[in-house]
């Protein structure tokens, strides 16, 4: 299972391949397109060099990071599960899940969680106590039910995990269908 830097290089290894341009032409691009916010370059490297979602994401964090000195994927996630280190597996699981629906999907972690984006967010991870993991899902209009609950703020669900084993089929197709609507 690819840990998110060993990610983060395939997806710089595979850039140049897919869309022959290699990393610093596209930091080259970013630098010289006059956008500041984050969504709009991402949008520019998409609309006008036709680069998908998950290369014109990349080439914007990278962007960000070598300007901002910001942590990489890798430290932002060692640091959420610093303590907790019984609960990494729970994540590399679920990150194993997801990356097998396509290429399309973003890991993107924040200081506290890590994002999952298609086009748009449709699940987040959250080393939430010393014991669980919760996983937000956005399943708008989906009934909640035995361990899939309700919530609020950016997700519409939620199911609390506490072991890797817990990371099963029921839970993959609640984040496939997450996936899916994204």
């Amino acid at each position: 299972m690819p840990t998110p830097e060993e990610q983060e290089q395939a997806m710089i290894a595979n850039l140049e391949r897919s869309s022959g341009r290699g990393m610093q032409a596209w930091l080259d691009v970013i630098d010289g397109s006059g956008f500041t916010k984050h969504a709009e370059q991402v949008e520019h490297l998409k609309t006008e060099h036709a680069l998908g979602h998950g290369y014109a994401n990349l080439v914007v964090h990278l962007a960000k990071r070598r300007t901002t000195g910001e942590a990489g994927t890798g430290d932002l996630v060692d640091a959420q599960y610093r303590g907790k280190e019984h609960l990494r597996p729970i994540f590399d699981a679920i990150v194993a899940a997801v990356t097998s629906f396509g290429t399309d999907v973003e890991i993107a972690p924040k200081k506290a969680g890590v994002s999952l984006r298609r086009s748009k967010q449709f699940a987040l991870v959250e080393p939430t106590t010393k014991t669980r993991v919760d996983v937000g899902l956005n399943l708008k209009g989906t009934e909640p039910g035995g361990r899939l609950e309700a919530a609020g703020g950016m997700c519409t669900h939620r199911v609390r995990i506490t072991a890797p084993t817990e990371v099963d089929g029921e839970l993959i197709a609640w984040l496939r269908d997450a996936w899916e609507r994204a």
